[in-house]
């Protein structure tokens, strides 16, 4: 059976695309980032290809917004409606993991967040984790939406330095899934991202 996973974060900057590279080489998946928000020479994308297999399906994106802001703003500036709607989730026989961009309260339009999408696609999510601090409360909001909306949760994913007090209680209080911890890599390669995958059970 093959399915689809939404990489979502606690925030921006927290490890999305490396965790879903990780999972995109470890299940031989497909990769799709539906919006892009900033330098589309160095997309989320390019990235991820970059790091797994040549033989990987990366998807284009639905939407490539120029500025590196908030997908609401950046496609204002340039000129562009993004819709939840417009947003198809592409056709394959493999498995598929969607990264998305900043958490799920990020805003798409002046009326539909990430969250929305995330509905829409009926995709079953990954919840990347830092440890920061605020990272237990940013945590915990986050896997509350997702209750609060019947979202299928996978697990969460702790991704850079480890805290085993502020993971603990998240584990204990949310009683989600840990899928794995990905160490802090000192460097970002396709081998580093081979062995990262062997932290993750899923």
């Amino acid at each position: 059976m093959n399915n689809t996973y939404f990489i979502t974060g606690i925030g921006t900057g927290i490890g999305k695309t490396i965790v879903s590279a990780i999972l995109t080489e470890k299940l031989k998946a497909d990769y799709w980032k539906p919006v892009q928000s900033g330098d589309l020479d160095i997309s989320d994308s390019l990235f991820v290809k970059h790091l797994v297999s040549p033989d990987t399906i990366i998807h284009p994106e639905s939407y490539r917004l120029s500025q590196p802001l908030s997908p609401h703003l950046s496609a204002k500036l340039d000129g562009i409606n993004i819709t939840v709607e417009s947003i198809k989730k592409p056709q394959t026989n493999n498995h598929l993991i969607i990264e998305g961009a900043g958490g799920l309260m990020v805003p798409l339009n002046d009326n539909e967040l990430i969250l929305d999408l995330i509905k829409s696609l009926q995709a079953k999510v990954i919840v990347v984790s830092q440890n920061y601090l605020g990272s237990i409360n940013h945590t915990l909001l986050t896997l509350e939406v997702l209750k609060a909306n019947n979202i299928s949760v996978e697990g969460i994913v702790f991704n850079g330095t480890e805290n085993q007090e502020s993971e603990q209680y998240i584990t204990n209080y949310s009683k989600v899934k840990v899928l794995g911890r990905i160490p802090k890599m000192s460097v970002v390669d396709s081998e580093n991202i081979k062995k990262a995958g062997q932290h993750i059970t899923l």
